[in-house]
């Protein structure tokens, strides 16, 4: 750590009405919450956007007060390396770990991936989520994006055989992935995986509870299966072998950009295949992870346009097409 008595920090939660209603088999939402640390020095300021998840046992209040902790460590001079250890992976160091990239990136005057020596991003397609409802609520949805290349449908109870021809109709030419957010259970696994293989569905996110994904090494999976609850950082990733095809790296899991850009190194490296995911949240919260899309199969970082309005200087997006970010948004 080096000495930067100048360094401040400020913390708020910010509240983003969503256009209609985001659901998953979990639950349904009508705006995202997020936290926003703001790191400032000499005149220059980072930003970082966090969504802290319940199914991780995270809140906006616990979010905003482990950051307020590190104030003092900041002040005396906290950098991202030591930030990893300072705090565990999750909403909260993500936030920190980005506004720390960001004012890295404005006092430098150089993209944040200049300074990393990572490619620079370019435009990419991202998925379009189709929110879980009945196959005809979910078929009508489909056919108002069926000109988008690539949607990400949301599963997760009874008749999802149905939901998956249904969407799969309405959008004959997109490609389609499935997220059942952990629904299925062993019994019905293989015969949902077949209606999705039977639909053309390229890949299944997290059919499977975190913890209670065994039964996936002992069968045959007849598309690509992505782990998304059951992976965090490079510490859980030795475990999915022989599970998973894919992982899903989230920064709000991983803790951050520096370790996100570490582990889709690792899972390289290990086999799997990469999706950039997000929650849904601005454009300030999707525009780190623009980093990691050179490396992955999947980009999903459509939050911004699941929202009734994005912040300010927002990310470009051309229908599906997302455009790397400004320096004025971050990095």
């Amino acid at each position: 750590m080096t000495s930067s008595p100048s360094r401040k920090l400020a913390v708020s939660i910010e509240r983003w009405p969503i256009a209609g209603s985001f659901t998953i088999s979990r639950g349904a939402k009508t705006e995202a919450v997020t936290v926003i640390a703001t790191v400032s020095q000499d005149g220059a300021s980072g930003r970082g956007e966090c969504v802290p998840y319940p199914r991780y046992h995270e809140t906006p209040e616990a979010t905003l007060e482990a950051l307020h902790a590190m104030r003092e460590p900041l002040a005396k001079g906290l950098d991202r390396a030591a930030l990893q250890a300072a705090m565990p992976a999750g909403a909260a160091r993500n936030a920190l770990d980005c506004a720390l990239l960001d004012l890295e990136a404005k006092r430098a005057g150089q993209r944040v991936w200049t300074l990393l020596g990572r490619p620079a991003p370019r435009p990419c397609t991202t998925a379009f989520t189709i929110s879980l409802g009945t196959p005809a609520a979910m078929a009508s949805a489909t056919a108002k994006a069926a000109h988008r290349p690539l949607l990400k449908v949301k599963l997760g109870g009874e008749d999802d055989e149905a939901r998956i021809a249904a969407v799969r109709k309405a959008a004959p030419e997109s490609e389609l992935i499935v997220d059942a957010n952990e629904a299925w259970t062993p019994g019905n696994l293989e015969q949902n995986l077949a209606a999705c293989a039977n639909a053309g569905v390229t890949l299944v996110e997290q059919p499977l509870p975190a913890g209670g994904d065994e039964a996936l090494a002992r069968i045959r999976r007849p598309i690509a299966v992505c782990a998304d609850e059951s992976v965090h950082d490079r510490a859980s990733l030795d475990e999915l072998r022989g599970r998973y095809d894919a992982v899903n790296i989230k920064l709000d899991k991983t803790g951050g950009l520096t370790e996100a850009l570490a582990m889709a190194d690792a899972a390289h490296a290990l086999g799997f295949e990469i999706m950039i995911g997000c929650m849904v949240a601005t454009s300030l919260a999707m525009a780190p992870a623009m980093l990691l899309a050179p490396q992955a199969r999947f980009v999903d970082l459509d939050g911004p346009l699941l929202l009734a309005h994005d912040r300010e200087n927002g990310l470009r997006y051309d229908g599906s097409l997302v455009y790397p970010p400004e320096a004025v948004l971050w990095g």
